[in-house]
C-alpha cells in the first residue's frame, strides 16, 4: 500500500474526524486511500459515487471500484456489485449476474447479501422461483439480527407461504423486525396491535416508522390507512399527517 494515503496513516480517533469532515473532503481522502488499494476506502468511495456525495454522482466509476475491492474479496463490495447488476447502476440491468454476486457475498457470512438473494428467489427474478430456499436465506440473515429479513419472514407467515399460515408467529416477527429498526416492520407490528386493540402502542410505532420510512413507501403507507374502514386507522393517519 502506498505511504501517500494520508487516510490510512491516521490514528483511529484522527481518522473517524476526517471521515465527518465536509463531503468533499472525505470522498478525496477515501480516493486517495481507493487508489493506494485499500478495499474499504474502494467500498466507501464506491458509494459516494453512487450516492453522488462528495463528488459527482456517477454510477459506473461507483461499480469499478466496487468490483476493485470485491476482487480483493471485500463481501460488502461483492453484494455491492450485485445490487448494480440487479438495478442498473453502472451497467445493463443482470439479474442473473446479480445472484451470482450475492450467492458470493452470502456464502461468505454477509446477512444482506442473503437478503438480496432471498428477495430474487421469492420474485424469482434471476433465478427461477425458490420461497423456500428464499425463506431458508432470510432466516439465515435474521438469525445474524438482520431486521428486513425478520420482516420477510414475519409475511411467509401472514400469508402461509411455505409454512402453515400462523399469525402469531407472523407478529413476533413483525415486532422484532420493528424492534430492529426496519421500518417495514414497525408498520406491520403497528397493523398487529392495532388488530390486537393496543391503539396506543401502534401509534408509537407508526410514529417511529415515520422518521426512517422512504418517502415512496410513506405514500403507499397512507393511502393503505385511507382506504380502511376501522376509524382507528383514519385516527392514526390523521395524527401521522398532523405531525
Amino acid at each position: 500500500m502506498s505511504p501517500h494515503s494520508k487516510l490510512i496513516a491516521m490514528n483511529e480517533a484522527d481518522r473517524a474526524a476526517a471521515l465527518a469532515g465536509p463531503p468533499e473532503e472525505v470522498a478525496a481522502l477515501l480516493l486517495e486511500a481507493a487508489e493506494a488499494g485499500h478495499a474499504e476506502a474502494q467500498l466507501l468511495i464506491g458509494q459516494l459515487y453512487l450516492d453522488g456525495k462528495g463528488v459527482d454522482r456517477n454510477p459506473v466509476e461507483a461499480l469499478r471500484w466496487f468490483g476493485i475491492a470485491a476482487k480483493d474479496g471485500n463481501v460488502m463490495a461483492m453484494n455491492m456489485v450485485g445490487r448494480c447488476c440487479e438495478h442498473g447502476w453502472g451497467a445493463a440491468i443482470d439479474k442473473s449476474l446479480a445472484a451470482q454476486w450475492y450467492g458470493s457475498a452470502a456464502e461468505r457470512g454477509l446477512d444482506w447479501a442473503m437478503y438480496n438473494l432471498a428477495t430474487l428467489y421469492s420474485l424469482g427474478e434471476g433465478v427461477s422461483e425458490d420461497r423456500p430456499e428464499a425463506l431458508r436465506l432470510f432466516e439465515q440473515a435474521a438469525a445474524l439480527g438482520h431486521a428486513k429479513s425478520m420482516n420477510m419472514i414475519g409475511s411467509f407467515h401472514e400469508d402461509g407461504w411455505v409454512v402453515e399460515r400462523d399469525i402469531r408467529q407472523a407478529a413476533r416477527y413483525y415486532e422484532m423486525a420493528a424492534k430492529g429498526g426496519d421500518f417495514r416492520g414497525q408498520f406491520n407490528h403497528a397493523r398487529m396491535l392495532i388488530d390486537g386493540g393496543d391503539i396506543a402502542g401502534a401509534r408509537l410505532w407508526l410514529a417511529k416508522m415515520s422518521e426512517t420510512a422512504t418517502p415512496a413507501f410513506l405514500a403507499k403507507t397512507k393511502i393503505w390507512m385511507a382506504a380502511q374502514s376501522d376509524p382507528v386507522w383514519q385516527q392514526a393517519l390523521s395524527s401521522m399527517q398532523a405531525r
